[in-house]
């Protein structure tokens, strides 16, 4: 390789001028080195009581001994998996994958407690209603008449509400009320 590299360079040297041919030269190549080192990983294989039943006290585990688990795990994993234990392999899974945390199924009477507090909040709105109805005037009030919106109507066209398009009358929309219902205004 280094003599086609020499000859290659040779050739190109006589298409400069000659004050450049010193410039050039053979370009040393030095020999492949491979350097073929892996990394080595001082993870050792974690205990079998530090990972005993594992699924069982993740959950009641301090916060920081649950990651210096998960990390040691992950350094663990980083090496072949072939070289982990069954019991390494159940835990790393169990903890990036098991059923803790925001993965944990609800408990089992959630279902039923959800209905009946909702339920009992309905029962509750009904409740108020009802006693809000049967305290409440039965009159309906005085603005909902046909005579008071007619009124508003004609002091909206008074007013010039819309200069635009004009005001067209949207408002009445309700029978006529008692006779003496504007007496009182005044």
């Amino acid at each position: 390789m280094r003599s086609s590299v020499i000859r290659a360079t040779r050739s190109s040297a006589s298409l400069f001028p000659s004050t450049s041919r010193q410039a050039i030269r053979a370009p040393r190549v030095a020999p492949a080195v491979v350097c073929l080192q892996q990394q080595s990983r001082n993870s050792h294989a974690i205990s079998n009581p530090t990972l005993a039943n594992i699924e069982k006290r993740f959950e009641d585990m301090p916060p920081q001994e649950q990651a210096d688990l998960w990390m040691a795990l992950r350094d663990r994993m980083k090496v072949d998996w072939k070289e982990l234990t069954l019991q390494e392999k159940r835990a790393a899974y169990f903890v990036a994958f098991g059923p803790h945390g925001p993965r944990r199924p609800p408990p089992p009477d959630e279902g039923r407690k959800v209905f009946l507090l909702s339920s009992a909040i309905i029962a509750g709105a009904v409740v108020v209603f009802s006693l809000t109805r049967l305290f409440a005037n039965p009159q309906r009030p005085r603005t909902m008449t046909k005579e008071w919106q007619e009124a508003s109507e004609e002091y909206l066209k008074a007013q010039g509400s819309e200069p635009i398009t004009g005001y067209k009358g949207m408002l009445v929309q309700s029978k006529p009320g008692p006779k003496d219902q504007f007496e009182d205004d005044e």
